[in-house]
């Protein structure tokens, strides 16, 4: 895989944290760069561990799957990035009033916009592509993406972030599609 892959997936994963960091931004108007940068950082660190637990994970079981290993890449890949094309096409709720400061949400946040980050690290554990490189990539990719969200939220109307979902699943999708292809034919 070469850098402009690592961008893609890093892009298509923080598709989930530049949402949630739109309605950060949209829920308190009067936040300010120092006041984003942990919450920022938060999304970004989880984003990048996630990937080196389920590389580890994949590592070790590869010798069992190694047969079928671009499908269930493939498979998990397409999943999550269906699901996001799903969250993405469902009409906007109503926003509920929440403290984008709380400790507590900003690491649930940060669990839950990481669970594709685990499957996509189990994917190139399964193929036994390094984790050092990709894992810098994702996790700055999304600081950057959770910052612009964050700093433009309160001018971004709430729909373009069901937007961003959408085209983050198209880009998950696709890079399941490219490893399926890629072992299959070449």
């Amino acid at each position: 895989m070469d850098l402009i892959t690592y961008l893609l997936i890093g892009i298509g994963l923080s598709f989930d944290s530049f949402a949630v960091s739109v309605s950060c931004g949209l829920m308190k108007q009067e936040i300010r760069f120092k006041q984003a940068i942990p919450i920022a950082f938060s999304l970004a660190l989880f984003q990048a561990i996630f990937p080196v637990i389920g590389w580890f994970a994949g590592s070790t079981i590869q010798n069992l799957i190694s047969s079928v290993d671009h499908w269930i890449a493939f498979i998990l890949l397409a999943i999550i990035g269906i699901k996001m094309i799903v969250e993405g096409v469902k009409p906007n709720g109503t926003l509920q009033n929440f403290n984008p400061f709380s400790i507590r949400l900003v690491l649930s946040l940060s669990v839950a916009t990481s669970i594709d980050a685990l499957v996509v690290g189990l994917s190139f554990g399964f193929m036994e592509i390094p984790i050092l490189y990709p894992v810098i990539i994702i996790g700055a990719v999304t600081f950057i993406a959770s910052m612009l969200g964050m700093l433009f939220g309160k001018k971004i109307p709430a729909k373009c972030s069901h937007q961003s979902l959408i085209l983050g699943g198209i880009i998950l999708t696709g890079m399941g599609l490219k490893i399926l292809i890629e072992h299959l034919w070449f």
